[in-house]
């Protein structure tokens, strides 16, 4: 029997990996965004996750066929759907209604609800470090929220609370995805409940709601290929690889950076408008959701 190679602290490679993936992660609010206006946001998640759906779908089939699903998984791995689903549903309408760079922030609050969720579980429970964490998240949040600077129209209001919503959905997936039976499957079974599920619900939305309408400009279609070849697949896949051959606590943290390269492309990009209080606020959530997460992700890498 082959042993597992131990996980090992991050490389110059691994660290740059890290960083390519957050300014992925981080950019796709940003190409969403920019080209809005040919495809919306909803369709635009809806073609992706298909076409991700294709890729693990045929992965899972290939290597486990028509037994793929008896395995105790589907009623969780349908539940982790469902909520993938609303995550990207909410992102896809906050991103019609507020900036990309207050979208990220606010679906990066994930980590606060995770923490909650779990609190019913003895080795998740919070210390006063990590309640002292989610008290300072939740004043950024407000900062963030009511501080209205120069330059960010009041109307943003609907699409940060969207953007939040999103954030809570994302935090309760981890939930599920912890205390399911899905959370024990294989990588490739888990994305493909998710994307699968996604699409589906994510292309009857948008039909419902006039949305599945597609200009195909070279924008358009670029984004498209970027967001299902690069994100969805390439950014999953390179992921896993690292948290097999990397401690998950090194990855964890530096992956906190994601944030601040969405919040930075969207200004340099999209002129998105970063005003001081909102930038206060941000800052103080980052701030609140590292306090969360360090402990026991140092505890874990040492």
């Amino acid at each position: 029997m082959t042993a597992t190679p131990a996980r090992r602290p991050l490389d110059l490679r691994a660290t740059l990996m890290v960083l390519a993936l957050c300014a992925i992660w981080g950019v796709q609010q940003v190409i969403m965004k920019a080209v809005a206006a040919d495809v919306a946001p909803t369709m635009q998640l809806a073609v992706r996750f298909a076409g991700a759906a294709i890729f693990f779908g045929g992965w899972v089939f290939r290597a486990e066929g028509r037994a793929a699903f008896s395995d105790g998984t589907l009623r969780s791995g349908a539940l982790l759907g469902l909520m993938f689903a609303l995550e990207f549903l909410l992102v896809g309408e906050a991103l019609t209604h507020t900036t990309a760079a207050h979208t990220i922030v606010f679906l990066y609050s994930a980590p606060i609800f995770t923490a909650l969720g779990l609190q019913f579980l003895p080795e998740e429970r919070l210390g006063w470090l990590q309640w002292a964490g989610i008290g300072l998240a939740f004043v950024g949040i407000v900062v963030a929220f009511l501080g209205r600077s120069a330059g960010v129209p009041s109307g943003f209001l609907g699409g940060d609370l969207l953007a939040l919503l999103a954030g809570a959905s994302w935090g309760l997936t981890n939930v599920v995805l912890r205390r399911g039976r899905v959370g024990h499957s294989t990588t490739q079974k888990t994305i493909f409940y998710q994307v699968s599920i996604a699409a589906l619900l994510l292309l009857i939305f948008a039909a419902r709601t006039g949305q599945t309408g597609i200009t195909p400009s070279a924008p358009a279609i670029l984004a498209l290929l970027f967001q299902t070849l690069v994100i969805s697949i390439a950014s999953y896949l390179m992921w896993f690889w690292l948290l097999r051959h990397y401690l998950a606590s090194r990855l964890m943290l530096l992956s906190l950076l994601t944030p601040i390269f969405g919040v930075t492309l969207s200004a340099l990009l999209l002129g998105d408008p970063i005003g001081a209080r909102f930038a206060t606020g941000a800052l103080l959530v980052l701030t609140g959701i590292f306090s969360v997460n360090a402990r026991q992700l140092l505890q874990r890498g040492s």
